[in-house]
């Protein structure tokens, strides 16, 4: 039971220093280990460079189109109803969550590659993504139909 009263305000966030963009600003700091901000941006800005040589497109917009693959439209979760946990079902959520959730995807997925530094895997699940392939991807497609296969328990939506 939450204790709070009335809303939340939202941390404000200022935009990167290269894009003025607050998602990439978002994404750098999910990115970031140990407050280690200067690292997270020397190795997304690299990440940008190496997309930049290998495609010869415009990097920002790579990451754009990737995110926006990335972010799922649909999410699953469990329900207890009497003492039983009903199989997950699909729940519609607001925007930040897709995009947070689309981040840490790209992020997670990219850390798990077996390109030699991370700048090159950053760049790969960019490039991958923005294609419509990548693990990243691949998550959002189980959660879509593993959200399709449990309709049947959509009702006990809360």
């Amino acid at each position: 039971m939450s204790r709070r009263r009335g809303k939340v305000e939202p941390r404000h966030i200022e935009g990167d220093p290269k894009y003025n963009d607050k998602v990439i600003s978002k994404f750098i700091n999910c990115l970031m280990v140990d407050g280690k901000k200067s690292v997270a941006e020397a190795v997304f800005y690299d990440a940008l460079e190496v997309i930049a040589k290998k495609t010869g497109q415009d990097p920002y917009q790579v990451f754009q189109e990737a995110l926006e693959n990335a972010k799922p439209q649909v999410e699953v979760k469990s329900r207890r109803v009497g003492g039983v946990t009903l199989p997950q079902f699909q729940s519609k959520f607001v925007r930040e969550r897709r995009l947070a959730l689309g981040i840490r995807w790209l992020i997670r997925y990219s850390r798990d590659r077996n390109e030699k530094s991370m700048k090159n895997k950053l760049a790969a699940e960019f490039m991958e993504a923005q294609k419509g392939t990548g693990s990243a991807i691949k998550k959002k497609e189980d959660i879509r139909k593993m959200a399709d296969a449990n309709k049947a328990f959509s009702h006990y939506r809360w």
